[in-house]
């Protein structure tokens, strides 16, 4: 039976709550009054989330519908216009942005969804027009997802966009489930045990995305005793979501996989070995996806009561009904 403050982070007592542009919620914030509802946040991550929607462009103060606005290059540097009647909202999105994330930093977010493209919202590769017409350069990112992922560093941003990949898509859930079960453990007092415990039935998850980062945060754990309690959590989360950050790859979900399989050894039949040695070849060879493995593996885990294994985040990092790992 897991201990009351290991419960507490294992068994999160309330919904995800997900930052989001408003407009991928259906919201008719867009400046042609329309909107950009997206059916997967929406109608399948949204069963398990607390939606806070903004939209820093109506937040400012513009109407719906409205001319559209676009980042300039400038001598003074990058630069927010309304192209037609030549508006700098530069200054005026800035000082919004400093004030709302800082309100966000107190809503407890687990996670945020922002607007691809968007000269306020955009993450990656969003168009910087030239001053004299140039033609636009895609390596801005809008003002508000600026500050937004240089104050809160630690938190899983994502673009829309790019959750249309299947790896990125479990990759950035997988990132909003662990920083929710972190904030969870440091929320009330916390031992360095339940520090250590919460790192042991990580391991394997993070051992899939970075082995260097696990390896990496072992010292800082060990020596948790003789340091600041406050000093401790910040580097940690640093360090672990550092490491959730990177992509889980086949090569690396394949040696936890086979990791795994070695605390089955003693327990299982010659037969049901060689069966889970199969199954996670043929996921190594892309014959099939990882959920399969992975479920083969909880059946025996269950079914011999393997304590070590039962308590690793990696056979059930986020809800199995949202089906991601049918895809990777």
């Amino acid at each position: 039976m897991p201990m009351a403050e290991e419960r507490a982070w294992r068994t999160l007592d309330r919904p995800i709550r997900i930052g989001i542009s408003a407009c991928l919620l259906g919201e008719e914030v867009r400046f042609d009054g329309g909107h950009k509802r997206d059916a997967f946040l929406v109608e399948t991550f949204g069963r398990y989330v607390e939606w806070v929607p903004v939209c820093p462009e109506v937040e400012i103060g513009l109407p719906t519908p409205r001319e559209s606005i676009r980042l300039v290059r400038a001598e003074q540097g990058v630069r927010l216009v309304g192209p037609r009647s030549g508006t700098d909202l530069t200054e005026r999105m800035r000082r919004y942005s400093r004030r709302r994330v800082r309100e966000l930093a107190a809503a407890d977010l687990d996670g945020y969804v922002l607007k691809k493209d968007s000269p306020s919202c955009g993450l990656f590769r969003v168009r910087v027009y030239g001053a004299e017409g140039e033609p636009p350069v895609r390596n801005g990112r809008g003002l508000f997802a600026e500050e937004l992922v240089e104050r809160l560093g630690e938190l899983p941003v994502e673009e829309e966009g790019r959750l249309s990949d299947p790896r990125l898509r479990e990759g950035w859930v997988e990132r909003v489930f662990v920083y929710a079960r972190l904030k969870a453990l440091f929320a009330g007092r916390w031992t360095v045990g339940d520090l250590v415990r919460f790192h042991t039935a990580h391991k394997l998850q993070l051992l899939a995305h970075s082995p260097e980062d696990y390896r990496r945060l072992g010292p800082l754990v060990a020596s948790a005793k003789s340091r600041p309690r406050s000093e401790v959590a910040a580097e940690y989360a640093r360090g672990l979501m550092a490491g959730f950050r990177l992509l889980a790859t086949t090569r690396k979900n394949t040696n936890v996989l086979q990791h795994a399989a070695g605390h089955l050894k003693r327990v299982l039949d010659a037969e049901s070995r060689t069966e889970l040695a199969s199954v996670i070849e043929d996921y190594r060879l892309g014959l099939v996806p990882l959920v399969v493995p992975v479920t083969l593996l909880r059946h025996h885990v269950r079914r011999h009561g393997v304590d070590y294994l039962a308590g690793q985040t990696f056979l059930d990092p986020h809800p199995k009904e949202l089906m991601l790992r049918n895809h990777v």
